[in-house]
């Protein structure tokens, strides 16, 4: 007679949470404690940000000063500052229009039917075009503004999506000639790619901004803004080319090698075989190097550009709102937070569509 083996029913919600957190008396002191902590700081916070907060800017700073919350004021009346910097004030419409331009462009790259390279080049080339104009006008009527006026939002944006756009093609190129079977492209273009990946990303910004002006002849020089541009699509692109020759390195060889008997070309098997299972291998890392970039627009207030971190300065060091810098500072984190966890958020539905995490 066959016995028949009945598996134990699965442990309920309620049960698993007393067997991971109330095993034993001193783990239920702990969890409690730790619990009452939890709760207590989250009242805190939002007793702070929302019960006794001020809103509105009909009491001006004198009464953020009297309230015992967040003075939510400095970014009614400062808003203008931190979204569009030194862009002049009746033109302001621009710069938004060009922050709107590139959540668009974003959005339509991540939509699968733009997932060829001459679509997505599109979208992005035509973008960034179109934002460029937006903001620098000179042409269908718009007023000339030049690039030292640019600033805020729209400005870390532009950096942004320049250094992805800069980066990411020099990227694949250094990734391809590091692999390259001739040994002195290779050992080059690898230490190329060492010597950047070893230096900080502040050190490059300077040297592009500051330094290398004394070593350019004048007519080559060209504005600070694509010169730091540069430096950062640089340094973003030697880690992204190790993140795609990593991605290449986990393609078997026997399907190259299978694409060579078949007589395919070398631009063939790299276009059709090797670089879209790359980037499929890569694509998770490939999304944090894109948050990375994003968050290290922040370090250009160094050499001296207004992007929103810089406009959040100006916005509560001038005038009246000093006291109030821990809101302007919250409320430019909650920016970054929205931009930076839209990002991963859609690199984890990437996973999960390709089933990357289960490889």
């Amino acid at each position: 007679m066959e016995m028949v083996v009945v598996a134990p029913p699965a442990p309920g919600r309620l049960e698993d949470l007393r067997r991971r957190f109330f095993a034993t008396p001193l783990q239920a002191v702990l969890s409690l404690a730790c619990l009452t902590i939890m709760v207590f700081l989250a009242w805190k916070l939002l007793n702070w940000a929302v019960f006794s907060a001020v809103f509105t800017t009909s009491g001006g700073p004198e009464a953020c000063q009297a309230a015992a919350g967040a003075c939510w004021s400095v970014i009614a009346a400062r808003w203008r500052i931190i979204f569009f910097g030194l862009y002049p004030y009746e033109e302001q419409w621009r710069s938004a229009l060009a922050c709107v331009v590139v959540v668009v462009m974003t959005v339509l790259s991540c939509i699968p039917v733009f997932w060829t390279g001459r679509r997505i080049a599109l979208v992005w080339g035509a973008g960034t075009a179109l934002f460029y104009v937006l903001m620098k006008g000179g042409v269908l009527g718009l007023a000339h503004v030049g690039e030292e006026a640019w600033g805020g939002l729209a400005l870390t944006l532009f950096i942004f999506v320049t250094t992805c756009l800069v980066g990411f093609p020099l990227a694949i190129c250094l990734a391809l000639l590091r692999r390259s079977e001739l040994p002195w492209i290779s050992r080059t273009t690898g230490l190329i790619i060492d010597g950047v990946r070893s230096l900080p990303l502040i050190s490059i910004l300077f040297t592009f901004a500051v330094v290398l002006p004394f070593a350019l002849p004048q007519w080559l020089q060209g504005d600070k803004l694509y010169r730091v541009i540069l430096g950062s699509a640089l340094f973003f692109s030697a880690y992204q080319a190790e993140i795609v020759r990593g991605g290449m390195q986990g393609v078997p060889t026997g399907q190259e090698e299978a694409a060579m008997a078949l007589g395919m070309r070398y631009w063939q098997r790299i276009g059709r075989i090797l670089l879209p299972q790359a980037m499929r291998n890569a694509l998770p890392a490939t999304i944090n190097q894109f948050v990375i970039s994003f968050k290290e627009t922040s370090l250009v207030i160094i050499v001296g550009f207004f992007e929103i971190l810089a406009s959040g300065n100006a916005a509560y060091g001038t005038g009246e709102w000093r006291f109030a810098y821990v809101e302007v500072y919250a409320f430019i984190a909650f920016i970054y937070f929205v931009f930076v966890f839209s990002l991963s958020r859609y690199g984890a539905f990437l996973e999960r569509r390709m089933s990357i995490s289960e490889r």
